[in-house]
């Protein structure tokens, strides 16, 4: 490694801001340590609010350079803000894989999805006083087949200067097919990525931060695997919360979250990113 380089900045996001208020202590104790430096919004959550926004407005103006972003939701447990909103289940956004099967066979209403998106945007807008900084999705459902449509045309109308999040990985292929859940984010990114581009919307470089969340893997040793290679600009996703009745009634991921937080506010971090030369500020 070449000791003169200068280092690499990366986004470090958290993701689900506004799932549970024991995500939202988390991520903004993770903000004022100078560990997160990117938290995505879910304007459809059951933690959102004015004092859940004023607390993490105040955390991230102390940061050098924090985003503030759009999760866009398009999945159950989760609500449509919009009344028409189709196909629902019961009231709520399709499960994750009833929606990916639904783009793959090309049955989605494309102007539905890009309305809803519209309607999470101007949510944001309201509770902000602003465009995110950037828009990525809950599950990767920006990713999807015909949702990636009306999600890139709502970012470019709704949030013009924003950057979007794609989840395809900066590595060699034999690498990439050791991690399934990753490969297929890579395949899903690769035509994402290139609509993005033909609509002149920025993205990420690489992405990393996927892996099995029904196991307890190491999180320091994933990190690791995460910054390795990972080039300027490139964005690591995670999940830090602090665990209690709301996130257990809404998400399946729950205690890594916590093994998540403590790996991400010990003392660990910092010589990790020093060794692979990389910076959040």
């Amino acid at each position: 490694m070449n000791d003169t380089a200068p280092p690499r900045r990366i986004w470090l996001c958290a993701d689900d801001y506004g799932i549970a208020d024991g995500v939202n202590r988390a991520i903004r104790d993770l903000i004022s340590r100078g560990r997160l430096n990117a938290t995505s919004v879910m304007t459809v959550g059951a933690a959102i609010g004015r004092d859940e926004v004023a607390a993490l407005q105040e955390v991230a103006a102390n940061s050098p350079r924090c985003a503030i972003g759009l999760h866009a939701t398009l999945t159950a447990p989760f609500r449509p803000l919009t009344i028409h909103f189709r196909p629902t289940d019961g009231g709520m956004f399709p499960a994750f894989p009833r929606l990916l099967r639904a783009g793959l066979l090309r049955r989605l209403d494309v102007e539905m999805i890009h309305s809803e998106l519209m309607v999470q945007l101007a949510t944001f807008r309201e509770l902000f006083g602003r465009p995110p900084d950037f828009v990525d999705g809950h599950q990767h459902a920006q990713l999807f087949p015909q949702v990636r449509d009306g999600f890139l045309r709502a970012v470019k109308a709704a949030a013009p200067g924003a950057w979007v999040r794609q989840g395809g990985r900066n590595q060699p292929l034999a690498q990439r097919l050791t991690a399934p859940k990753a490969l297929v984010l890579d395949v899903l990114s690769a035509q994402f990525r290139k609509r993005a581009q033909a609509a002149g919307i920025a993205f990420n470089p690489a992405f990393a931060g996927a892996y099995d969340f029904s196991k307890a893997p190491d999180f320091g040793a994933l990190m690791r695997q995460f910054l390795d290679g990972l080039p300027d600009g490139g964005l690591v996703m995670c999940h830090p919360g602090f665990v209690d009745e709301t996130l257990i009634s809404l998400d399946p991921l729950t205690t890594q979250r916590e093994h998540e937080h403590a790996f991400l506010a010990g003392g660990e971090l910092p010589p990790l990113l020093a060794l692979n030369n990389v910076t959040l500020a």
